[in-house]
């Protein structure tokens, strides 16, 4: 049997060394031999190395008799690892005791101290208390220290109890509140466990989901595109002014008169400039000579009237405007636009 076992575990480390390969940063001599290097690899390398020389050893007929050859044989526990090779087991434990940490630390904290406290109240009564046999069971505070771990645990060896009634009183208080706190550490890892088995459950129940709803929008799309032949799946929109737009709010555009176009046409003869060439204008403005205003009378009609317009000033009709009006009115007037979507796209 003891061979068999180390054939195998041989075996099984070799293939693992070869197969390493197979992943980049384990490629080659030096990436094996990192391999190698990992603590799982070298508790495996152990346990082959120990099993060998135990068997060596143990064909020639020879007894173990040094303690060196002892404890090879001890290494032959380490093949208990291989059943959790991965350490899930210890993620396990690690991760629901760190999500508890703060629940355990507390507990603890107030155990300890209640345990404390206790034992050297304990010590303080019975240092002087005889026994039966005429000995001092609390002779320390090591000895107090060690009956109430004795106590908390519910161990209970009775190497050691108390004798006075105020040693007695004092241990039945500390039994009460030190073993219910001493406790509690049990059930929070016993509910973590609960919970984060149940949410790897539902991990994985999600994760099997996760293929089926692929498969199913795949599925949709496929029959969607075998019964639009369009070349894509989007629709380009371009903006187009509407016709009610175009007649509620029509742009004015400015026209000349022909009294200007012939005013101009006379000034730019009588300055020597032909027809077909171009001339910077200047615009200016005239004003009524100061005796020919009314100052006894004023008025925004007389106003706009005393003005005169300059013959290269464009004359614009102005839209009407209402004072009842507001800026949200004006910003409701201006163009809508309508999106019509392209049907075929060329490629």
């Amino acid at each position: 049997m003891e061979i068999v076992l180390v054939v195998f575990f041989g075996t099984e480390y070799v293939v693992r060394l070869w197969s390493a390969g197979c992943r980049s940063k384990y490629v080659g001599i030096w990436g094996r031999l990192r391999f190698a290097r990992k603590p799982i690899s070298i508790i495996d390398l152990i346990v082959v190395v120990a099993s060998m020389v135990v068997l060596c050893v143990g064909s020639k007929g020879q007894v173990f008799a040094t303690s060196a050859i002892r404890g090879i044989r001890f290494l032959q526990i380490l093949r208990m690892l291989h059943v959790d090779r991965q350490g899930g087991t210890w993620r396990l434990l690690g991760s629901v005791v760190f999500i508890h940490r703060q629940e355990l630390i507390t507990t603890l904290y107030i155990g300890f101290l209640g345990l404390i406290f206790s034992s050297y109240f304990v010590y303080l009564a019975e240092k002087d208390a005889v026994n039966e046999s005429g000995l001092v069971e609390f002779g320390s505070y090591a000895d107090a220290l060690w009956w109430g771990v004795v106590t908390v645990t519910t161990i209970g060896y009775g190497d050691k109890v108390p004798q006075t009634w105020v040693g007695k009183t004092i241990a039945s208080c500390f039994s009460v509140f030190a073993i219910s706190f001493f406790a509690l550490p049990a059930g929070i890892l016993g509910s973590g466990f609960a919970l984060k088995v149940q949410q790897k459950q539902r991990q994985k129940h999600f994760n099997r989901q996760i293929p089926a709803a692929a498969s199913l929008i795949q599925t949709a799309w496929r029959c969607y595109a075998a019964e639009n032949p369009d070349s894509s799946t989007w629709k380009i929109y371009v903006r187009k002014p509407t016709r009610s737009h175009m007649l509620l709010s029509p742009s004015p555009k400015p026209k000349k008169s022909a009294m200007v176009k012939k005013k101009k046409f006379k000034l730019d003869k009588d300055n020597g400039v032909s027809p077909g060439e171009k001339m910077l204008t200047v615009p200016h403005i005239t004003c009524d000579p100061p005796e020919e205003r009314r100052p006894d009378h004023f008025s925004v009609d007389g106003y706009d009237s005393s003005v005169r317009k300059s013959p290269t000033l464009l004359e614009v009709s102005p839209a009407h405007f209402l004072r009842t009006n507001s800026f949200a009115e004006d910003l409701d007037l201006e163009g809508e636009t309508l999106l019509a979507p392209i049907t075929h796209v060329s490629q």
